[in-house]
């Protein structure tokens, strides 16, 4: 389907009826209260560095107990707050269990106020330009010059659309920028088989014959390499490259090749639905920080609830547990390829044949890296600053998601993007 439709101002939704079901989040819960704990237990199972004393009741260094980093130092401090207290292994160990059940307690008071907090999106979508299969090309006006983004493929396309007064779309388009969205949507059956030249060469590439001329591309995360493939592809119809986010060298991720050694264990999980889960998805981002998101929901049960802060908590939240499948032909390609053998780097990736150097786009280019980011490390965003000549690189004092969709994500990249986007 192609049509235009009349620019339409976005309309507010009915709250969500308050007899619904609660909220599932954060997923997988079952792993994210073990690793709520395990910082505690670590503490409590790994020998000091340096103990008060040798004998009964210290482990030795040769016990054979696990000897983790984080439970060494965290065991240090609980062992220095403790005073001379600390030269008894009785005291250490029940100072231990005294911090776990408080950590314990605020763990579970932050998820519980999570789950019953009143606030959700009612943001309604913008006309559909564009729509082939699951995919859409939502446009959100603005009669300037068209900017289509291109999110990533293992999480909604609403995280440049978060809420009202936290959507990076409405607020382009209230500056004079034309924003074009490209919502991959639901993986169906079809796109369930879909390589990654099914979506660049495929669907994003007839977004783009879609969308008018003269157009600037940018992509997010993920959506920055789909993007930046399309723009290489495609210059005829890109005229300059966004890219915000954007991982490239994945060998200097030190988890990479820990997270490509996974993938024979996933086939037999994908085989059923033809992608891997949601949960395996969520699993694995917890991987990149195992004690983030126990630390953030204590931090929240300490919010006022009606803070502008705690609503754009729970939409972000929101956002991240209503996450999508990523098709397996395209998980094994990003596990195996990009985490496993680093082909993007090493020159070794192509889309329906042809390479994707970055020295062959010779557009415009502005590359916004996260200073914070955790899950595409700067390290790793930084060589493809230096692969594309003449690229315009901003540091970002955020995060990854925050960049984007956080407290201070106009000042962040909102407004730094906005300004050289009207340079362009």
């Amino acid at each position: 389907m192609n049509a235009t439709h009349p620019r339409q101002p976005p309309t507010a939704a009915p709250r969500p009826n308050p007899t619904a079901a609660p909220r599932r989040g954060p997923r997988p819960l079952n792993l994210h209260l073990i690793l709520g704990a395990s910082r505690g237990l670590a503490a409590l199972m790994n020998p000091l560095p340096n103990p008060p004393h040798s004998g009964p009741g210290w482990p030795s260094w040769n016990s054979g107990w696990p000897r983790s980093k984080a439970g060494q130092a965290e065991a240090a401090r609980i062992a220095a707050s403790l005073g001379p207290l600390g030269a008894s292994p009785e005291a250490f160990r029940a100072a231990v269990l005294r911090r776990l059940w408080r950590e314990d307690r605020a763990l579970l008071r932050g998820l519980a106020a999570y789950r019953r907090h009143p606030h959700a999106r009612r943001l309604i979508d913008p006309p559909v330009l564009w729509q082939e299969g699951s995919a859409r090309l939502l446009d959100f006006g603005g009669g300037g010059r068209p900017v289509l983004f291109v999110p990533s493929l293992v999480n909604r396309a609403t995280v440049l659309d978060l809420d009202e007064g936290a959507s990076l779309m409405r607020f382009l388009a209230g500056q004079g920028v034309r924003p074009l969205l490209l919502d991959w949507g639901w993986p169906g059956p079809i796109e369930r088989r879909f390589t990654l030249t099914d979506h660049i060469a495929g669907r994003l590439e007839r977004a783009l014959m879609a969308a008018p001329q003269g157009l600037i591309l940018a992509g997010y995360c993920m959506g920055g390499l789909l993007a930046l493939a399309a723009a290489i592809r495609r210059p005829d119809r890109v005229s300059a490259l966004a890219l915000l986010a954007t991982p490239w060298d994945f060998a200097a991720d030190p988890q990479a090749a820990t997270v490509a050694r996974l993938l024979p264990g996933f086939e037999p999980l994908m085989a059923p639905m033809g992608a891997l889960s949601v949960d395996l998805l969520q699993s694995l981002f917890a991987m990149m920080d195992p004690y983030g998101i126990p630390e953030k929901f204590r931090a929240f049960g300490r919010l006022d609830p009606e803070s502008d802060r705690a609503r754009r908590f729970v939409v972000l939240e929101d956002w991240l547990n209503d996450g999508v499948p990523l098709a397996a032909p395209v998980a094994r390609e990003a596990l195996g390829d990009w985490y496993g053998r680093n082909a993007t780097a090493r020159g070794e990736w192509a889309v329906a044949g042809l390479p994707v150097n970055p020295g062959d786009w010779r557009g415009p280019t502005f590359l916004a890296i996260p200073a914070r980011d955790r899950i595409v490390l700067p390290a790793s965003a930084l060589p493809l600053a230096a692969a594309l000549p003449g690229a315009t690189v901003h540091l970002a004092k955020a995060g990854h998601i925050g960049m984007v969709a956080g407290q201070g994500a106009e000042a962040a990249l909102w407004r730094p993007l906005l300004e050289w986007l009207r340079r362009q």
